[in-house]
């Protein structure tokens, strides 16, 4: 191919437009690119904290030495799984002390908390989420736009001359082709990205959530317990 047929002197040749597309497209693509590694980072490291957990919780040793074990530290900051039992226990050892508290409305209290909590781990994780979906659906369509302009310009050219050949309007095809090439690098990653990330984002919230469940639950058998 010829030096000058080059994909950089295709860009620096384009028109203003279609430079500014592939300018917004490039953009794109980098954060597309930094949203899939932080975000599996995030999830993976979210994934081990809930197993370890999860390991932890199922030992067998008393929620309250759990309890005061994952609170008494420095710097204490539960996140995820952990972030759900400190928060519902510690609304459980709350409504236990009010007089009068039947198991019903404690029960009640500590799934309404823990509900409160679940939605906020959901929230933090599918932080960003919605931004990879938006790119994957809007930057093909950035990238048409941009080509339909380079083209409408080359032949725009030609309105002034006699004999049109193809080499006159070929590098101005070119150079608006690069702008779908574009639009597709960085919506194809999106995508891939965004249904992969939301599978592994779902799967751990249901794990967050049956863990709720089964929290509230022994909350409840414990209650029982002590009314015994």
């Amino acid at each position: 191919m010829n030096v000058e047929m080059g994909v950089l002197h295709l860009v620096l040749e384009a028109s203003v437009v279609v430079q500014a597309v592939m300018a917004i497209l490039l953009i794109a693509s980098l954060i597309v690119w930094t949203l899939i590694f932080a975000k599996r980072k995030e999830l993976k490291k979210a994934t081990k904290k809930a197993k370890e957990f999860e390991d932890q919780f199922w030992s067998g040793q008393d929620l309250n030495d759990l309890y005061n074990r994952l609170t008494a530290r420095p710097d204490a900051r539960p996140e995820g799984m952990e972030y759900l039992f400190v928060s519902g226990y510690k609304e459980f050892l709350f409504l236990q002390e009010k007089p009068h508290a039947r198991v019903n409305d404690i029960v009640d209290g500590v799934q309404r908390n823990m509900r409160l909590m679940f939605n906020r781990q959901a929230e933090a994780l599918e932080n960003h989420l919605p931004l990879l979906a938006t790119i994957g659906s809007s930057a093909p369509y950035i990238g048409l736009f941009g080509t339909v302009w380079g083209i409408m310009n080359a032949f725009q050219g030609l309105a002034t001359v006699q004999h049109a050949t193809i080499s006159m309007v070929a590098p101005g095809i070119s150079e608006a082709l690069i702008a779908t090439a574009m639009g597709l690098f960085a919506a194809i990653p999106a995508v891939i990205a965004y249904n992969r990330l939301s599978v592994s984002t779902e799967k751990l919230l249901t794990r967050y959530e049956m863990f709720s469940e089964e929290f509230i639950n022994l909350v409840q058998r414990k209650m029982h317990e002590v009314e015994r």
